[in-house]
């Protein structure tokens, strides 16, 4: 049993129903494939890397090209699918990185762009505090402002894909993925926690935190899930300057050591994260309440840059995980001793934003078209940890 071609009218199931696997659905039912879509919680679940309430979307990227493009062509996929929702799934309102000096990957940004078409604009710190008055730029040299990005509010986002691919005939299954059953190299079915078994061509695991889980001996140490913390504080009371239409989402390099946010997107707070690879955890049994210390770093932080924000309440608190590779790139390859088993995953705190374009590219390989891209091979994915994607 191997996959099918394109013009072949092929059964695939894709296991997680995340933003990776769920574009990957609705990539082979647009290719013509029947699909069936199984997620052990739900789309974009509290548990998964894909649940919660907002994303990023922006194609800065340093000198990684690759990551610029595929973000450039993922938005035009949220933008259509936002403009078909009954609420707002994409937010423009921008995306501001800064930093102290002129950093390397500002200048590379900037390049890319301007090879790339974007209008991206080059900010000193006197037009950063004019423009954007509610942040404190002391120590900040320069910036780059990223216009046409912004949001993507994360579970609507998902669970508005899946609603309109099941109403497009997509047979969705919530069950917990068992091991697989292979015969001659090629898997056959794969078990479910309820005793079933989903019988298809070619299968698709994008199970994010759980890829380690389901293929240990393969990936273990390739994908780690780590624990991230996110926080968000009310506005001032009658304080507009906080909202969309004049916070930019935003990223502080602050020496090497970043630290991002939004703007209070439809009434759920100022949102605040550190992004540091966490400690590894294990995405069934961690613990999902914010740590006293997490939220003791935003404080200090939020109260240093963001001083119009001091004192402010915290509305809400969430903890997630990112699933990281070691390297920091996708992982969207073959299972190497099963060709008809395709791994996407590795989303590494990045990936949201590139959903439509990872589908693609997974559908390409479900149709038997060769690898695109080396980065997302599982060759290049090793045990020591060297993030290089940021």
């Amino acid at each position: 049993m191997h996959a099918r071609t394109r013009t072949s009218a092929g059964h695939v199931a894709v296991i997680g129903a995340g933003v990776f696997g769920s574009w990957t659905a609705r990539a082979l039912m647009g290719a013509g494939y029947r699909v069936t879509l199984i997620d052990a919680h739900g789309p974009a679940n509290m548990l998964a890397s894909s649940g919660g309430e907002s994303r990023m979307t922006r194609a800065g990227y340093g000198r990684d090209r690759i990551y610029s493009r595929m973000a450039i062509e993922s938005l035009a996929d949220w933008k259509a699918l936002s403009e078909r929702a009954l609420l707002p799934i994409f937010h423009p309102h921008g995306v501001l990185f800064f930093a102290a000096g002129e950093p390397d990957y500002f200048r590379d940004i900037l390049d890319a762009h301007a090879e790339l078409g974007r209008p991206t604009e080059a900010l000193g710190r006197a037009e950063m505090a004019k423009r954007f008055p509610m942040i404190d730029f002391d120590g900040v040299d320069t910036g780059v402002f990223e216009p046409g990005f912004g949001a993507l509010m994360a579970r609507r986002g998902v669970q508005t894909l899946v609603a309109e691919m099941i109403a497009s005939g997509l047979d969705y299954r919530r069950g917990k993925a068992m091991p697989l059953c292979a015969f001659d190299g090629a898997v056959e079915a794969i078990a479910l926690s309820d005793g079933t078994r989903v019988e298809a061509d070619s299968f698709v695991v994008a199970a994010g935190p759980w890829l380690p889980k389901l293929f240990p001996t393969l990936l273990g140490g390739r994908i780690t899930p780590t624990r991230q913390e996110v926080f968000f504080f009310a506005a001032p009371d009658g304080d507009r300057r906080f909202g969309p239409a004049h916070l930019p989402g935003w990223a502080d390099f602050n020496g090497g050591d970043l630290y991002y946010g939004f703007p209070d997107l439809e009434e759920r707070g100022v949102k605040f994260a550190h992004d540091r690879h966490g400690e590894p955890v294990d995405p069934d049994s961690q613990s999902r309440r914010p740590s006293k210390e997490a939220l003791a770093d935003i404080i200090a932080f939020r109260d240093r840059r963001f001083p119009a924000l001091k004192g402010a309440r915290l509305v809400d608190a969430r903890v997630c995980q990112y699933e990281n590779s070691s390297n920091g790139d996708f992982l969207i390859d073959r299972h190497p001793a099963h060709p008809n088993l395709i791994l996407v995953g590795g989303g590494s705190g990045h990936g949201f934003k590139h959903g439509p374009a990872v589908g693609r590219i997974a559908a390409d390989l479900v149709a038997g078209k060769p690898q695109s891209e080396a980065r997302f091979s599982l060759a290049t994915k090793e045990k020591a940890q060297k993030r290089s994607v940021i």
